[in-house]
């Protein structure tokens, strides 16, 4: 049973509108909606500030945008300072360019629990459907929606989500994407490891240092359903710095970073 049913749904965007777009008509559909949503923006232009002030007009719950100047992927840093920024102590993270299922923070808060944090999987919007899913909005699937694959992972049955075990040691099933976990226990590893440079890494790393202090996880299957919009990959040059960073984390049970969300509190 939850111990909680206020959250703030916190994510990430950087220059497409468009997805973004399409995440808050998703988050508008929720059965159970968060109490804020929180854009982390890691230095978009005018383009993204004018569509969320457009939704800001009649959104149900406060929608606050979190901005800070673009100096390259700094991604972990305006994670940080949003989550600072975040007033509910549950924190549900999802990516920029997600549509999530309309039940997607029922899910995450009705399994919700102390000394716990969530990870959900995603389903994938191939690039062939893409210009369809923008130019239609589309917000709904389902397990014979044109255009997607993984499907599967699109049966909502989360009466069966309570048999999976408890998860002692960090997945690489595991996505930022959509995730959850306690706002306190965020704080008390520092938040997102900023010494991380580029794309990745940065949601598995933090969550290794919840391992490191005793929090386990738990998969969200067959419920907290998500669907990633197609994209291209991002340059992954730095991606052996961070690993080594998190190997390093792992190996020595390291349990707060250095520079994190201490600096925004």
């Amino acid at each position: 049973m939850s111990l909680t049913s206020q959250c703030s749904l916190i994510t990430p965007t950087y220059n497409w509108p468009e997805a973004l777009e399409l995440l808050l008509l998703s988050a508008l559909n929720q059965t159970q909606l968060p109490d804020e949503v929180i854009i982390a923006d890691d230095g978009s232009t005018k383009e993204t500030q004018k569509l969320i002030e457009r939704f800001q007009k009649d959104f149900p719950v406060p929608l606050i945008h979190v901005w800070h100047q673009d100096k390259g992927n700094r991604k972990p840093r305006i994670m940080n300072k949003a989550i600072a920024k975040a007033k509910f102590p549950y924190i549900i993270e999802i990516d920029g360019d997600i549509i999530m299922h309309k039940d997607f923070v029922k899910d995450h808060l009705k399994f919700s629990k102390k000394g716990l944090y969530l990870y959900g999987s995603r389903v994938n919007i191939q690039k062939n459907h893409l210009s369809t899913l923008l130019e239609n909005k589309q917000t709904q699937f389902h397990y014979f929606s044109e255009g997607i694959k993984k499907r599967g992972r699109t049966i909502h049955m989360p009466q069966l989500t309570s048999l999976y075990k408890l998860v002692e040691k960090r997945s690489h099933k595991l996505r930022g994407c959509n995730m959850s976990f306690w706002r306190e226990d965020f704080i008390k590893v520092n938040g997102f490891n900023e010494n991380l440079v580029g794309w990745g890494i940065d949601d598995s790393e933090m969550i290794q240092r919840l391992h490191n202090i005793r929090i386990v996880g738990k998969r969200l299957k067959f419920a907290g359903i998500a669907y990633h919009i197609y994209h291209k990959e991002q340059s992954k040059s730095h991606i052996d710095i961070n690993r080594e960073i998190e190997e390093q984390t792992t190996e020595k049970k390291l349990t707060y970073c250095e520079k994190g969300v201490d600096q925004f509190l």
